[in-house]
């Protein structure tokens, strides 16, 4: 697939299954993130790769950072919460670790950690993956990046699933927009 073709037709699957990409398969992947800007050369991203059973500790790192966050947590929330990881056969953790810099700002190594994470969901979907990158609450925020162990300075900026896309055929339309609608051009 060439370059512009993978951009313009990657889409966000969330209704994935397996398999997931090999140890081979990801090398490649995490090549690709590896060539993301990167100012002053401070290499913020870092990543957690989470497979099969090992889900159960990002569901347990949720669950109790739902629990810091003072969320009134209903029977079915519980479940729902404990389920996320599952969604797919595999999901990536995106961390941005941040580094004091005086000209690289801790905004700019997020965006960085953020372009990597296109890079990956190009180079999946080009490999024939689906993938979708997932925030919400449990992105941003102390309590997660203590759930899961990682340095104070560490950001947790999202999560991508990442599966095959399921045979069911139900998948987003790709929304036809307008450059023009988002460029101003000066001359």
């Amino acid at each position: 697939m060439e370059t512009i073709k993978a951009i313009h037709s990657r889409n966000s699957i969330s209704n994935l299954t397996d398999p997931c990409p090999n140890k081979a398969e990801m090398e490649v992947v995490y090549k690709s993130a590896l060539r993301a800007p990167d100012h002053a050369w401070l290499r913020p991203w870092k990543f957690i790769q989470v497979t099969g059973e090992s889900r159960s500790k990002l569901s347990d790192a949720f669950l109790k950072t739902y629990k810091e966050l003072g969320q009134d947590l209903s029977d079915e929330l519980i479940q729902k919460i404990k389920k996320a990881p599952f969604r797919a056969p595999m999901v990536l953790v995106l961390i941005a670790e941040v580094k004091e810099h005086p000209k690289v700002p801790a905004i700019e190594q997020m965006l960085s950690t953020g372009s990597a994470a296109q890079n990956m969901l190009i180079t999946l979907h080009d490999m024939g993956y689906g993938a979708i990158w997932r925030t919400g609450k449990m992105s941003f925020n102390q309590h997660i990046t203590e759930a899961l162990g990682l340095s104070k300075v560490s950001q947790v900026i999202g999560y991508l699933y990442i599966g095959t896309p399921n045979s069911d055929g139900r998948v987003k339309k790709i929304p036809n927009l307008k450059s023009e609608d988002y460029v101003s051009v000066w001359e």
